[in-house]
């Protein structure tokens, strides 16, 4: 190919794609959450997308597409036009996925490219408010003692309930009846119904329910107590040494997508993380935005492939799979 002819090409691309981005967006954008709607995956994307939308000054709306643990929600984003104009959050599931199922219609790493890093949320493990066991020591007791009529609800296969779900049956060494549900929602609303047990779901998702004594809680997933929920021990605290997890949540954009316009996603991730009213949010949530380096396309990255290899050998070794 002649040399001042390619160079024309991709000169022409580079101001196309500057066009581009300068321009962007110039009309709604979609966030499609994998989740149903009311799920604390829904509640962090709304809180950013609104934020996002003031700097970008074009609305984002949120797509809710659920089921099979997230992937159908995945799958579509995937296959999206990579124009900017269809982005994709999604937390820890995008981690395990690859270990959950055996056939998935896109990849979790190369089919997409990285925004950032939104916010760890942490989890609590949380039960029916007449449950009979008072703390986390009763509880582990009474579990391992009444295991064939104890329930453990979870927002279905390859949600973070069901992740934390597997890890505590795991630690504990004591298999419970899981009770899948299509999303957080029916779950929750189960446990309040007294229908369930068990649950163990994001903080963003049971606080409101804890403050309330509408549930019975009983330790918190991570290293330091929660200030939104200082009275709640952590697990190791309250006799599960080690026992730990925090549900990741980052912004996405289908592969392809124009380096400028990452740019552009990324500049207003990073200002509503420093948003004060989602933080207010957030810290209601029990939760808080991730630091600043976190929240690039790089750190997300990263931060995909180690989990990918942390998560893949605990799922397999549980032999708990999805064709």
């Amino acid at each position: 190919m002649n040399t001042r002819f390619l160079k024309t090409l991709l000169s022409a691309a580079a101001l196309s794609a500057s066009v581009a981005a300068h321009a962007y967006p110039d009309k709604t954008v979609t966030i499609i959450v994998p989740f149903a709607a009311g799920g604390p995956t829904d509640t962090v994307a709304r809180l950013v997308a609104q934020s996002m939308g003031a700097t970008l000054k074009q609305q984002l709306i949120i797509e809710n597409v659920g089921g099979a643990g997230g992937t159908i929600g995945a799958a579509r984003a995937a296959k999206a036009a990579p124009d900017g104009y269809t982005l994709f959050l999604h937390h820890i599931g995008q981690s395990t996925a690859p270990a959950l199922y055996r056939k998935l219609s896109y990849d979790a790493i190369n089919s997409f490219e990285p925004v950032g890093l939104i916010t760890d949320v942490p989890m609590t493990l949380i039960a029916r408010d007449d449950f009979p066991a008072k703390d986390l020591k009763e509880l582990l007791a009474y579990v391992k003692a009444n295991k064939d009529k104890i329930t453990y609800a979870n927002a279905g296969l390859g949600s973070a309930s069901h992740l934390c779900g597997m890890l505590f049956m795991s630690a504990i060494e004591t298999d419970l009846t899981t009770v899948p549900y299509k999303g957080t929602g029916p779950a929750m609303n189960d446990l309040l119904g007294k229908q369930v047990d068990l649950m163990c779901d994001q903080s963003t998702n049971t606080t409101s329910q804890i403050k309330s004594g509408k549930v019975k809680a009983y330790a918190v997933t991570t290293k330091t107590r929660l200030g939104s929920l200082p009275a709640i021990p952590t697990m190791n605290e309250a006799g599960l040494p080690g026992f730990e997890v925090a549900v990741w949540h980052g912004l996405y954009a289908p592969k392809g997508t124009p380096k400028p316009v990452i740019e552009s996603l990324n500049k207003a991730l990073k200002i509503a993380l420093k948003d004060a009213t989602v933080k207010q949010r957030f810290a209601d949530l029990g939760t808080e935005p991730v630091a600043e380096s976190r929240a690039t396309p790089e750190a997300l990255q990263a931060h995909l492939k180690a989990e990918i290899d942390k998560w893949s050998p605990i799922i397999k070794k549980a032999g708990v799979y999805a064709d």
